[in-house]
């Protein structure tokens, strides 16, 4: 409706408008299916499941939405030379409907945007829908009162200068995750000096700590022990500071004794 109507009134804040808003409706059914898919039991050579195609659909999402933020600038630049006549009024009724619905969205979402990568994703699209559906409908008011035509670009650009630096987040977010980064604000070297500390432990080596999708992490740890260490204390205190302190669900912790010398190959 927001396109046709874009379209017939000539308002490219609308247009820009339904373009945001179609690709959040395509984003949000993509995370939906990855939720669900990655529910599924892990089957075949899948032995983490299908949890990163939650990671995969933001991604998709990130790309979609700077896609529409470059191409709703471009427009405007080109509107700013040459500002055409825009309709006010049914640009303004058309806005208020979307901002309605974006309202709706945006409560049905709130819960959810704190647990899901995704569904933080399109809570916050929906928040910039709500301001871009706004200032739609300011632009609207000031065309039908004053006729100044270049709000309207002026609304656009602020629509795509809304989405880039929110899609760069989200993206910046997902990337991480599909580097296997560690998670933010834990220090590896800080927490491999802090498992190295341990009663009885004489080295600690490999520990890797990544993110499998949205509050999901793993580890994997190395541990050198002594030869009278007391290898139960040892990895229970390894497993708990891991799972309490850095939030780890998933730790494999490997023990090995100081005096193990590794086998040649073919022995």
């Amino acid at each position: 409706m927001e396109v046709v109507a874009g379209l017939t009134t000539g308002s490219l804040a609308l247009i820009s408008d339904a373009a945001h808003m179609g690709t959040d409706v395509l984003g949000l059914g993509m995370a939906l299916a990855a939720i669900q898919l990655a529910k599924r039991p892990a089957a075949g050579g899948r032995t983490y499941g299908t949890y990163r195609l939650e990671v995969l659909a933001a991604v998709i999402n990130g790309l979609l939405l700077f896609g529409v933020g470059f191409y709703v600038l471009y427009e405007a630049v080109q509107r700013f030379r040459n500002p055409p006549e825009v309709a006010g009024m049914p640009m303004l009724v058309v806005a208020s409907i979307g901002l309605v619905v974006n309202i709706i969205s945006f409560r049905l979402l709130t819960a959810g945007s704190k647990e899901s990568l995704n569904l933080k994703g399109a809570h916050l699209e929906v928040l910039s829908d709500m301001l871009g559906s706004v200032g739609v409908i300011v632009g609207a008011i000031i065309i039908t009162v004053t006729g100044f035509r270049y709000v309207d670009a002026i609304v656009a650009v602020g629509i795509g200068l809304l989405i880039l630096p929110r899609t760069w987040n989200l993206m910046r977010q997902a990337l991480r995750i599909l580097m296997e980064v560690a998670p933010p604000g834990i220090d590896i070297i800080a927490a491999t000096a802090e498992l190295a500390a341990l009663p009885g432990v004489r080295e600690v080596h490999d520990l890797h700590i990544w993110t499998l999708t949205s509050g999901m992490e793993a580890a994997t740890v190395h541990i050198v022990v002594d030869d009278d260490a007391t290898w139960h204390r040892v990895l229970d205190q390894t497993r708990r500071i891991l799972t309490e302190k850095y939030a780890v669900t998933h730790p494999t912790i490997q023990l090995e004794p100081a005096d193990h010398v590794e086998a040649p190959v073919g022995f």
